[in-house]
């Protein structure tokens, strides 16, 4: 089992940044580690919502179907995907901050089947995964400026000041 933690801030408020994540198809946005992303239903983020990521596995590309299974408006949002090679939970929380807000994210990787003898070895990749993930999660965030909703983001501040992420745990 693969698992990583980051906490990332972000100069916009608790609301806007959460919207940005509850929709995970932007994570194709910030994660390098997503080749594509979209929204499978229509209509607004909640329990029940999917999204369609595709992302690089063994020299592959691999689609995985997240759904939302837990869903706390602005705050909390938690992802589950399964396929046959591996089971993810992705849970996102999103805490306002005088200057903005914080993101704590919490993914754990799970490989299924004969794969799990793999997992020793895979570990060290997924973790490097997941700190190029939080470093692009860090820069998509400081790159938002405040009130500008669940969109693409914005170009970086003339004043810089990226968010460091912290964490990284097997």
């Amino acid at each position: 089992m693969a698992h990583y933690q980051a906490t990332v801030e972000s100069r916009s408020p608790a609301t806007e940044t959460f919207g940005y994540l509850a929709t995970f198809s932007n994570a194709a946005e910030w994660d390098p580690g997503v080749l594509a992303g979209e929204q499978v239903d229509a209509g607004p983020v909640g329990t029940g919502s999917r999204f369609r990521l595709e992302v690089p596995f063994l020299g592959a590309r691999m689609s995985l179907t997240y759904q939302v299974i837990s869903f706390v408006p602005d705050r909390e949002v938690v992802l589950h995907a399964t396929n046959a090679l591996l089971r993810s939970t992705d849970r996102i929380v999103v805490t306002g901050t005088a200057d903005g807000s914080t993101v704590s994210y919490d993914a754990e990787v799970r490989l299924r089947g004969p794969l799990q003898l793999l997992d020793p070895l895979l570990r060290p990749g997924f973790r490097t995964v997941a700190q190029r993930a939080a470093a692009g999660l860090a820069g998509a965030l400081s790159r938002r400026p405040p009130g500008r909703g669940t969109g693409t983001p914005a170009a970086p501040p003339p004043s810089g000041g990226a968010a460091q992420p912290t964490g990284g745990k097997p």
